[in-house]
């Protein structure tokens, strides 16, 4: 195995243990890139690229016609020779012939590497945009990694993603400090020419939604709905809630003991009131 496909190994296990980019799905953007680096050097439309998983590096073969004069090299091969790699063969056959990565040139392995850094965006896109979808219009935690000290949006690591949390979005004037850990809804999530794009928010009134789900029981396995929500963020939020159990208080289960599940909702969103009533 030649250094330069240890080297590509080891950069493919770090990439799926830090990036999450399955080792796979780079194989065979690998394999696809130097096709066509081959293709493009050798004129040869007949390329094939795999990884031998015994010997860990990448295999190429030209299929190559077996002639008794040899006019391209690249797409045909003597039969003196072709009989080295399959005794059986005849004039006017074919047999694949395998290159050594030595005989790649500087254009092809350029042409390669260019379109292994266009599969490792893609893959990083790709896996942005399964992350991005799962969490839609969901509650999700993120982690605050840095503020634009001029319009105030800061930059959220959400999983392996990043997200821009507008200011516009924030509630009321709360101020963050990289390294804070905050709560925030999913709203949609979109393709762009730069990549997926997740527009996230702590304004919309569904977060309080989604708060009260993951602070109550009741409502989350469905004993308690909450059946309307007004919410102008940073002063006020207003909850309607229904309990579908005779037994179940709505409006006690959502305050909790000591008013602390509604308390604790309340220091989520820097201490915005909550008023929680019953539906009629």
């Amino acid at each position: 195995m030649s250094d330069e496909d240890i080297s590509i190994i080891d950069a493919l296990d770090q990439m799926e243990k830090e990036r999450g980019i399955p080792k796979d799905y780079m194989v065979d953007q690998i394999c696809k890139a130097i096709t066509t680096a081959c293709k493009n050097s050798y004129g040869n439309d007949h390329v094939s690229v795999h990884l031998n998983p015994d010997k860990n590096e990448f295999e190429v073969y030209l299929r190559k016609n077996v002639v008794e004069d040899v006019q391209n090299p690249h797409s045909e091969i003597l039969l003196e020779k072709a009989r080295e790699i399959d005794p059986t063969c005849a004039v006017g056959d074919q047999v694949s012939v395998q290159l050594h990565t030595r005989e790649f040139g500087r254009i092809a392995a350029h042409q390669a590497r260019g379109v292994i850094r266009q599969g490792i965006r893609a893959g990083e896109r790709g896996l942005m945009m399964k992350e991005f979808e799962s969490k839609h219009q969901e509650l999700v935690s993120a982690v605050v990694e840095r503020v634009d000290p001029r319009s105030g949006a800061a930059t959220l690591k959400i999983g392996k993603s990043e997200a821009i949390l507008p200011r516009s979005e924030m509630v009321g004037n709360e101020v963050f400090q990289e390294g804070d850990h905050i709560k925030v809804y999913v709203v949609d999530v979109h393709e762009t020419d730069k990549g997926p794009y997740a527009v996230i928010s702590r304004t919309h009134p569904d977060l309080v939604k989604r708060l009260f789900e993951t602070e109550v029981p009741e409502i989350y396995d469905g004993t308690v709905e909450i059946k309307a929500v007004s919410r102008e963020a940073g002063s006020r939020t207003k909850l309607a809630v229904l309990s579908h159990d005779p037994a179940v208080d709505a409006v006690g289960a959502c305050i909790g003991s000591r008013g602390g599940r509604a308390g604790a909702i309340a220091d989520e969103l820097g201490g915005e009131k909550i008023d929680i009533i019953e539906y009629s």
